[in-house]
């Protein structure tokens, strides 16, 4: 049986990690939940 892993792995993304090369990264390392940050850049950046 195999253990049940309890924690997530909560992920901001922004402006530095938007890339898909940088995304999948994320998600091999163990990402569960992308965040998304809108608090740097403007409406164009962000589309």
């Amino acid at each position: 049986m195999s253990p049940v892993r309890r924690t997530r792995i909560v992920c901001t993304i922004g402006t530095s990690s938007s890339s898909p090369h940088v995304l999948r990264a994320m998600v091999a390392a163990g990402m569960d939940v992308a965040r998304l940050n809108f608090s740097h850049g403007d409406a164009q950046t962000h589309r």
